[in-house]
């Protein structure tokens, strides 16, 4: 991957970290970090920017990004959103909802024809390509025609899939959402967003609100996250392949109840991921069969996996989602586990999961 690399003679291999935040005077301007974006900052957007196919920039984190989008539609606008997706995305809607920005409408975005009336007088549908931590799968292409012929703009966060298993703006999207800190940058060091937007006037206006919310990266994530996608296909092809497997012994095994996950035939989603996906992901939700308590047992059982937060990593992370009172609120089974499925060998995975599984 030769995007974000220098290519004069005599340059480094990789764009070095410049930590600078004010940069010399040019003839007619200033400049400051918070609107020159670093070299480093500027590697990273111009390689995301390659895979995706649109403008990339990178911010200070996922939610902040999340901001810079829903920051262009004025008081009163109207949004489309899972009822049940990512826990600070949920909140932060809500709590734009509470001091009367945005009037919310919570749907099933598995379920198209609710998704399109909701669209009725919309501005923003926001959607998840996997949701989180449920799995459902929403048909985009369709929801995206629906919303701008209803005068709606569409952003799509595709963390979960990353540009090597869904292109949101190939499918119509006006601008894709990543949390960096997972796949992208893939070594659970790194707090890092990024938004590609379709159209160069809206990639200006969301720089522009990237600048008056000094919402900009650091020099060092930056670095880290561009090293990141220099192995994000050799991570996604192992950590896909990893999930696959266990996902099919999971659904086998007498103390799972049931298995989300896309890849296999029987799941609601699979149809349109295999439509519309290049895979199916390396997420796996599971329901324990038994009580909360003895989901926390699991967690507590894993040995090579780590019991976390966070996913996308190297390393496979599990922990029980309905913990957490957002995600409790919108319907997450209490023995619902989400396995970030790593790069780990497979028959270890499968030895430490089916270990504490079977000590339940």
């Amino acid at each position: 991957m030769a995007a974000g690399r220098p290519r004069a003679p005599g340059a480094p291999l990789n764009t070095p970290i410049v930590p600078a935040a004010p940069y010399l005077h040019s003839d007619d301007d200033n400049a400051y970090a918070r609107d020159v974006v670093s070299p480093t900052v500027a590697a990273f957007e111009d390689a995301l920017a390659e895979l995706e196919g649109g403008t990339a920039l990178a911010f200070a984190s996922g939610m902040a990004a999340l901001s810079a989008v829903v920051g262009g539609f004025p008081s009163g606008s109207v949004a489309v959103v899972p009822h049940a997706a990512y826990g600070g995305s949920v909140s932060a809607f809500q709590a734009r909802q509470d001091v009367g920005r945005l009037t919310v409408r919570p749907v099933d975005v598995a379920d198209t024809a609710a998704v399109v009336a909701a669209l009725d007088g919309a501005d923003l549908l926001w959607l998840e390509t996997v949701s989180n931590p449920l799995m459902a799968v929403p048909d985009v292409p369709a929801l995206v025609a629906a919303a701008h012929q209803a005068g709606a703009a569409v952003a799509v966060d595709a963390t979960f899939s990353t540009p090597l298993v869904v292109r949101p703006l190939e499918l119509g999207a006006d601008v894709v959402v990543h949390s960096a800190s997972k796949y992208l940058s893939g070594h659970s060091d790194v707090l890092l967003g990024v938004l590609v937007a379709r159209s160069p006037t809206l990639a200006a206006a969301l720089h522009q609100r990237r600048t008056l919310t000094g919402a900009v990266p650091g020099a060092l994530e930056a670095y880290l996250a561009t090293r990141g996608l220099r192995t994000l296909a050799l991570r996604m092809q192992r950590a896909q392949e990893n999930a696959g497997t266990l996902a099919q012994r999971l659904a086998g095994h007498p103390r799972v109840e049931r298995v989300h996950y896309p890849g296999l035939h029987t799941d609601p989603g699979h149809a349109v991921a295999a439509r519309d996906h290049a895979g199916f992901g390396a997420v796996i939700s599971f329901e324990v069969a038994g009580s909360a308590a003895d989901a926390e047992q699991v967690c507590a059982g894993v040995q090579l996996i780590t019991h976390a937060t966070s996913l996308g990593g190297v390393e496979s992370l599990i922990e029980r989602r309905a913990r957490y009172a957002g995600d409790a609120s919108f319907g997450t089974p209490p023995t619902l586990l989400r396995l970030s499925v790593g790069i780990e060998h497979i028959d270890d995975l499968w030895t430490d999961l089916s270990r504490a599984l079977d000590a339940l």
